[in-house]
């Protein structure tokens, strides 16, 4: 892989707001490997878009997410539980001419569900950090995840995921992601 940004994939955090983090039995986990995936997203030129929740009544994404993302970052407020309800969110995939989208973030059953199988309705590639999403009952994510790899989605480690970006020990980026990664365990 070149050192250009990867060009048609995108990062998407769903819904990583401090008021759900509080309901997950791993959310700080799964905050620390969002912000891994953020970071590395942000060093590669993925572009990184986030979706909130009511935002007004359940609050701003966590500010380390948004400090990890950096300035190209956009944010989407939502009511529906999928992330392609987010007024302009749909908009910007086309304009960013994203094919394939990253997904993080909360809750596997409800909102990181939906919008997987939204993003693979809509014709685009869909990988799951695993590591990077949860929920309130396990078993219940676990399931989910079954059901959207069985769908098409893509299922995988986030340090999977961006090595594999990276691809080769001479990308120019190659020493700053394994620091991320180092700091990240």
């Amino acid at each position: 892989m070149s050192d250009t940004p990867a060009t048609g994939i995108a990062l998407l955090v769903v819904d990583v707001q401090p008021t759900f983090l509080k309901a997950m039995p791993e959310g700080e986990a799964c905050l620390r490997r969002c912000v891994l995936a953020a970071s590395a997203a942000k060093i590669l030129g993925v572009p990184v878009l986030f979706t909130e929740q009511v935002p007004a009544k359940l609050g701003p994404t966590h500010p380390d997410l948004l400090l990890a993302a950096g300035e190209g970052r956009t944010v989407f407020g939502k009511t529906a539980f999928s992330a392609f309800g987010a007024p302009g969110l749909v908009e910007a995939f086309g304009k960013m001419q994203v094919s394939q989208l990253l997904i993080c973030g909360l809750e596997i059953p409800v909102c990181v569900y939906q919008t997987t199988m939204d993003a693979l309705r809509e014709g685009m590639g869909v990988t799951i950090l695993s590591d990077a999403v949860t929920g309130r009952r396990s078993a219940d994510g676990r399931a989910c995840l079954e059901s959207l790899r069985a769908a098409g989605a893509h299922v995988l480690p986030t340090e999977t995921v961006f090595y594999a970006l990276v691809g080769d020990a001479t990308h120019p980026q190659f020493r700053a992601f394994t620091e991320l990664v180092k700091q990240a365990a």
